[in-house]
């Protein structure tokens, strides 16, 4: 356990954590909503610092980030807790459990981690991943400003409820985002993920606004966040607000943790690939093998330039600087590759 950031002590032993927009008021020897910072009688404590539930190098394809560092691995790391209660979550058994619930958990430092990551070769960064790395905070951000000092790149895979201050304090060490954007109306964020949107959309802006890699996730659920217009209003507000050349990833739902509904049928993922094309340049499927929505073909002439099969990928068409090979246009943003 360590001290957590971003609270203040209220009347009768109560405790208001201000890491993210729940804000939570929490009662003596009680949790916060993401199960991981709790009232002492002191402080806040965060008792998921060091806690690692999961490391291992993946493709960086996997976080899915398809214009980083295309075909690098990089070290991901996650613990338990989350800050989001999704009807629909795949890591459940992670995300909505507790230290002391959850037996298969390892403790780290820092500077392990940093050591893990630096022992590879074709690795160049650590991602924070697997559970929500929000209720993570203070370890994430003592690696990650450690693995800057070495070097290392730093990837954080979140739903992007935040506050702004911890954000503003993160994005001092962070250099790409993987973020999901669940939905595009209030009423599926709060029925079922106990949030709402407007604090991701902002969290969004704010990362474009401070030049980091972004890229946007979107897990189509069938009779839930699959209506067209819907979803129209959502890419053009992810091309006016954060730019035409967002990676946007569209995943196949699978019914799972509280949420029965069928798998997301692939009609509906190519019908939203062709939307979304109208108007962003790079759009994928993922969760599922396709034939279309796999690969990256250069917007200004039509070559292949990346090809992906799974998680595996081959640079077709691509140079050095991230640009295709055969009319010059830039693909890949220039220090990510």
């Amino acid at each position: 356990m360590k001290t957590a950031r971003f609270f203040k002590k209220e009347e009768n032993d109560k405790i208001r954590c201000h890491l993210c927009p729940h804000n939570c008021k929490i009662d003596i020897d009680k949790r916060g909503i993401c199960r991981v910072r709790k009232n002492t009688g002191n402080e806040l404590v965060s008792e998921n610092y060091g806690k690692v539930c999961s490391i291992r190098f993946d493709p960086i394809e996997k976080k899915p980030l398809y214009h980083y560092f295309p075909g690098k691995i990089i070290l991901s790391v996650g613990s338990i807790g989350c800050n989001l209660r999704c009807k629909f979550c795949q890591n459940f058994e992670i995300s909505q459990s507790t230290v002391d619930d959850y037996p298969f958990i390892s403790e780290y430092t820092p500077q392990e981690i940093v050591k893990i990551a630096l022992k590879e070769a074709n690795n160049f960064g650590i991602s924070y991943t697997y559970n929500e790395p929000i209720v993570w905070y203070e370890f994430m951000y003592d690696i990650a400003k450690l693995a800057q000092t070495e070097k290392l790149k730093n990837v954080m895979v979140t739903n992007g409820f935040i506050n702004r201050e911890p954000l503003e304090e993160l994005c001092r060490f962070m250099d790409a985002f993987s973020v999901d954007l669940k939905a595009f109306t209030d009423r599926f964020y709060k029925q079922l993920t106990s949030s709402s949107l407007e604090p991701v959309l902002e969290t969004l802006k704010y990362l474009k606004s401070q030049h980091k890699h972004i890229e946007i996730t979107n897990l189509v659920i069938p009779e839930e966040n699959d209506d067209e217009d819907v979803f129209l209003e959502m890419v053009k507000w992810i091309a006016s607000e954060i730019g035409i050349n967002t990676v946007l990833h569209l995943s196949r739902y699978y019914p799972t943790y509280k949420l029965n509904r069928p798998s997301t049928p692939l009609s509906t993922l190519l019908k939203f690939l062709d939307i979304a094309q109208q108007h962003l340049n790079y759009v994928f499927i993922g969760n599922m093998r396709t034939e279309k929505g796999q690969n990256t073909y250069c917007r200004k002439c039509g070559e292949l330039v990346i090809g992906r099969h799974g998680y595996s990928t081959i640079r077709e068409r691509l140079d050095e600087q991230g640009n295709c090979v055969n009319c010059g246009n830039n693909i890949i943003p220039r220090g990510s590759i």
